[in-house]
């Protein structure tokens, strides 16, 4: 469907598509109120289109080439499964065996196309349940997040397993079972959502955020002292399983994308969530029970990462809280009228959010 766009430039295009879809967004947020009925209509039209061209494009994308990272793996799984193989794979053996039930039924590219309707369409719903006619605004935020490509296209299980815990989320005040149903397969396809799923169980039962924010901001102090104990403490006591020791300990030469060191910039990045959920609810106390147990749960999951900054994949443990990220900092503005020109900074906060998300493509990476 989209082979007039090369593999090399799959990324490009996208990120371009988007800016073109945020710049109108913003056009429209100095010239409407954000309840006009023209703005209602206007950002529930291009939502759709966006939400299905996303799954289209990105599902759809090619198989071959090696652009993709872990792509060609997956689908050499995938056609073994096909021929007949079973599952040997006892580490998150859930998507293997999801994906050997898929290769009865469907050709590699459909399935992939599968994956990236199970990774979006969460994200939908959530934006929609919590957010209702206003639902675009969190949706285009977390579908323009630095982590939402590469764990669309690479990382798939890791970005299904997140949009599954979020999936979860949008039934807390609805259906306490599914929510807990959905965080469990949320970890069940990946076992690293499994420290997402025991933060937000602790945030639940105390959702006190003075306390979680402290700890937050000890752990910059604490990693910067204490350098790789935080990373040979918890994989001495076994996080997780042996693929996260490894991500831990493991030689950085091993990972494509790893980045060791203090990440003094990564941890900008990650503050500004911080400071907007600090302001709206310390500052503008603004008091939304979901609001404070996501804020919590963010706090938990980024501190755990500052404190394994060095590690060799820390991106990989950045992930597990910037996947809310793009909930966190819009949340509070969707839901009350803080400003006199409140659409207009609505506006402004989506086009920051996304221009770093551009800027690093751009000028970080070359792109």
């Amino acid at each position: 469907m989209f082979d007039f766009v090369p593999a090399q430039s799959y990324y490009s295009f996208y990120i371009n598509i988007s800016f073109g879809i945020v710049l109108f967004t913003l056009m429209h947020a100095f010239v409407l109120p954000i309840t006009d009925k023209k703005n209602i209509s206007y950002i529930n039209w291009i939502g759709y289109v966006y939400l299905l061209f996303i799954i289209l494009y990105v599902g759809l994308r090619p198989v071959e080439g090696g652009v993709f990272g872990d792509m060609g793996t997956y689908k050499r799984y995938f056609v073994n499964y096909a021929n007949g193989a079973t599952v040997m794979i006892e580490k998150d053996a859930l998507f293997h065996h999801f994906m050997k039930v898929c290769s009865y039924v469907m050709s590699s590219e459909f399935f992939f196309l599968t994956c990236m309707f199970l990774y979006t369409f969460p994200l939908y719903r959530i934006s929609k349940v919590f957010f209702k006619e206003y639902w675009f605004y969190c949706f285009l935020m977390l579908a323009v997040s630095f982590s939402f490509w590469t764990y669309g296209t690479n990382g798939i299980r890791n970005g299904m397993a997140t949009s599954f815990f979020l999936y979860g989320l949008s039934f807390i005040n609805r259906n306490k079972l599914l929510m807990v149903l959905f965080i469990l397969l949320g970890s069940a396809i990946h076992q690293t959502m499994l420290l997402p799923a025991f933060a937000f169980s602790i945030t639940y039962f105390y959702s006190k955020p003075k306390l979680y924010l402290i700890g937050w901001l000890l752990a910059i102090p604490l990693s910067i002292v204490l350098g790789g104990f935080w990373e040979s403490l918890f994989a001495s006591l076994g996080f997780a399983d042996d693929r996260l020791e490894g991500y831990l300990t493991g030689d950085p030469s091993e990972y494509s994308f790893s980045s060791t060191g203090f990440r003094y910039d990564f941890l900008l990045y990650s503050a500004a969530a911080v400071f907007v959920g600090w302001y709206f609810i310390f500052k503008r106390n603004f008091e939304d029970k979901i609001y404070i147990n996501i804020y919590n749960t963010y706090l938990i999951c980024n501190a755990f990462w500052i404190l394994v900054i060095r590690a060799s994949f820390s991106n990989r443990f950045a992930y597990l809280s910037w996947f809310m990220m793009g909930l966190v900092i819009i949340y509070p503005y969707l839901k009350k009228e803080f400003f006199s020109k409140h659409h207009i900074v609505v506006g402004k906060v989506l086009t920051a959010y996304f221009l770093f998300t551009y800027l690093m493509y751009y000028i970080y990476y070359g792109g």
